[in-house]
């Protein structure tokens, strides 16, 4: 088609409308790869660099995608909407025991990780000592979708589901630095200014990220929006604007992305389920899209030469480097070896090496697409290598723990002008609700169980009415009371009518 002065127009609907049926064919097959891999027990992230490499110029699709400098932003956008996702995920209840050893993990253990695959790098494989810096810099960092999306079936100690989860947030942060620094300079003639700059960084990071979640639940908690599909977007919304801030501040900005998400994810928010919905909807086409690109990325035709030195450095990293960093950063905090193991095995390695192995490309680094596809080698196997086996190894070593009282599902809408707020409290199978009457629930003053739907039915309650799995509760609270009554209801459903008097924990936090 051409325009009024005879140019040819680049993209037209035709154009667009197969664009969209790609995309959407494409994000149809990676949804149903999801059941796939949760069946099989690895990765989705596998299944979608599958999807990209089968697009790609080797594959069926003979798509010619090179652009490195794409990639990275794309990614780079990605990374901040799952580290969103993950922190709106993360129960303080359970990171906040584990922070210490994450930040330990997170901090020293990445640099232990770095010094020793480095090493490994340079010796066993050959590589210059800043190539050797830069890999082992772009895999010392842990992915928290790779690992839950294998361990989630499973039911962990709190200690060390928090701790991965808080080092997998925390530990992009002084990676990114690592790569950065190395890859724009060098070695560093002086670390101690390196030390001093992730420090810098990190506090900013920190310090804003906290800032702005606090600064956004509040505003959320007190400004009743016109609608509650507008909630999730404005969640998103300010932690994106929490990532922007702290990277144009020269802080860092995945940090504070992941700090304000944790704090908006655990403030109580109104319609938390739909903002926690939508938010692991966005997390899973950052994913999918981000993947897939990478599989295009990639030249497969190019990685044979590739794949012993991904081996041996990848061998170093999993069986030396992991687990020396582990044991060295939780040695002051007596956790026992059994949890050690486990974490050790557990650091896989997913979305963010890959995307790291980019910036060396973007900056002309000798030898950046040998680091790139030595890279990706190594996230592919040894990730279809420890996948899969890391259930079996939570069973062997006892780690499993008992099942748990399903938690409440829970919804808060504002009643701005009246200064209340609606709770509507489902009660799911496993809760230890069921069977309590509504006087013993014990909620605080200026709240109360208003009405109860039950098999379709609804009804208002009496004091001696008896709660049943499947019902939905509507509570209503004053503003003074809100945060009070969801944390009763929620210690109810995990202890039963008799907790707070037997010692059962009464303060979960609020919108968890």
């Amino acid at each position: 088609m051409r325009t009024r002065q005879g140019r040819e127009r680049p993209l037209t609907v035709h154009h667009l409308n197969q664009l969209l049926l790609i995309c959407s064919l494409v994000l149809i097959v990676a949804v149903a790869a999801v059941r796939l891999s949760s069946r099989s027990g690895l990765p989705s992230l596998l299944v979608y660099l599958g999807i990209g490499i089968a697009m790609g110029q080797d594959g069926i699709g003979g798509i010619q995608f090179d652009n490195a400098e794409l990639t990275q932003v794309i990614g780079y956008a990605a990374l901040v909407v799952i580290l969103a996702e993950g922190g709106l995920s993360t129960k303080w209840s359970e990171c906040r025991p584990a922070l210490p050893a994450a930040s330990a993990l997170a901090l020293a253990g990445v640099a232990v990780s770095v010094g020793v695959t480095a090493t490994a790098a340079h010796y066993l494989v050959g590589l210059e000592w800043r190539q050797a810096l830069i890999i082992g810099a772009v895999v010392s960092s842990t992915d928290a979708a790779a690992v839950f999306s294998v361990l989630r079936r499973i039911p962990l100690p709190r200690r060390v589901t928090g701790t991965l989860e808080a080092e997998s947030g925390f530990n992009d942060a002084p990676v990114v630095i690592l790569v950065v620094s190395f890859s724009t300079a060098g070695p560093v003639e002086h670390w101690y200014v390196l030390v001093g700059e992730i420090a810098l960084e990190l506090a900013i990071g920190a310090a804003i990220g906290l800032a702005v979640g606090w600064l956004g639940s509040w505003g959320l908690r007190h400004v009743a929006l016109p609608a509650s599909g507008l909630y999730p977007i404005a969640v998103i919304a300010i932690a994106v604007a929490a990532y922007a801030t702290g990277a144009i501040v020269h802080g860092s900005g995945f940090l504070a992305v992941y700090l304000a998400s944790m704090v908006l994810g655990n403030s109580g928010l109104p319609h938390w389920p739909a903002t926690r919905g939508f938010a692991e909807g966005l997390g899973w086409i950052a994913q999918i899209g981000m993947f897939v690109l990478l599989g295009l990325l990639v030249s497969p035709h190019e990685l044979g030469d590739d794949i012993v030195p991904a081996l041996l450095i990848g061998l170093a990293l999993t069986m030396v480097a992991r687990p020396l960093s582990v044991v060295l950063c939780l040695l002051p905090f007596r956790v026992p070896w059994q949890e050690q193991a486990l974490m050790s095995w557990a650091g896989l390695r997913g979305a963010v090496p890959i995307i790291l192995a980019t910036i060396p490309m973007v900056q002309d680094v000798d030898g950046s697409h040998r680091i790139f596809n030595i890279v990706f080698v190594l996230v592919v196997v040894y990730t279809l290598i420890q996948g899969p086996t890391l259930p079996w190894l939570a069973r062997r070593l006892h780690l499993g723990s008992g099942p748990e009282a399903a938690d409440l599902g829970i919804e808060s809408a504002p009643l701005e002008r009246l200064r209340g707020h609606l709770l509507s409290v489902a009660i799911p199978e496993g809760s230890r609700m069921h069977g309590v009457e509504v006087a013993e629930l014990r909620l605080p003053a200026g709240s109360a169980v208003t009405l109860v739907v039950r098999d379709g039915t609804s009804f208002v309650p009496s004091p001696a009415t008896v709660l049943r799995r499947g019902d939905e509760l509507l509570v209503v609270a004053t503003d003074a009371v809100r945060d009070a009554a969801e944390r009763r209801l929620r210690a109810v459903g995990r202890g039963g009518k008799l907790t707070g008097w037997l010692g059962t924990d009464d303060d979960a936090e609020p919108g968890r």
